[in-house]
């Protein structure tokens, strides 16, 4: 994209978390990623990097008490950034929609930047955890994204398999379909809406 980047950083700190986040739309998909949870590192890493967002995340949570806090206050401030550094959302194509396989699984998500809230969430896990991250933190995680950045999101998983694998595969198709909602099209002059604005 040509001119001024993308960008956003956030703190936010409770009595159960302190954060700090940046978040670049116009990175190379770089991470520094430290959140307590090895297993959410290497989600967010993921994200940053098929996405190809620059995302720094340092979170000190509550894990003595669960992996829950972290998490959703990591989606929380995440979906902030994401509409902070989009803006008024001039030129963007607003839709993204991709199907990505990992192995045997298949994963959908689309998306609209519509600033109107929704979460449809379609994922049936088989484990408790996968490390110390627990699986049904997913659907909190991307319900939190949804509805602070204001995004209609859908996820599905076509074809289930390794519980591994599927929420992988979630990260890395939700950060294709971000990555095309939030290009910039040239033949785009305003915003993406009969509404003059969203």
């Amino acid at each position: 994209m040509a001119g001024k980047e993308r960008k956003a950083a956030l703190d936010r700190v409770t009595k159960e978390t302190s954060i700090t986040m940046e978040l670049n739309i116009d990175g190379s998909g770089n991470s520094k990623i430290n959140t307590g949870i090895g297993f959410f590192d290497h989600m967010l890493t993921s994200f940053a990097r098929h996405g190809l967002f620059d995302l720094t995340v340092n979170i000190k949570g509550d894990l003595y008490v669960d992996s829950h806090h972290t998490i959703e206050d990591a989606g929380i401030v995440l979906g902030t950034a994401i509409k902070e550094a989009i803006g008024d959302k001039k030129s963007i194509k607003r839709y993204g929609s991709v199907t990505i396989p990992m192995d045997e699984t298949l994963v959908m998500c689309s998306l609209d930047l519509s600033g109107r809230p929704y979460l449809v969430f379609d994922a049936d896990f088989t484990t408790d955890r996968v490390g110390y991250f627990d699986t049904e933190m997913v659907k909190e995680f991307f319900y939190a994204i949804s509805y602070s950045a204001g995004m209609n999101l859908h996820i599905k998983v076509l074809t289930p398999g390794n519980n591994h694998h599927m929420i992988e595969c979630i990260f890395k198709a939700f950060a294709k379909a971000l990555d095309e909602a939030t290009i910039v099209d040239p033949r785009i002059t305003d915003i993406m809406t009969t509404k003059g604005s969203l």
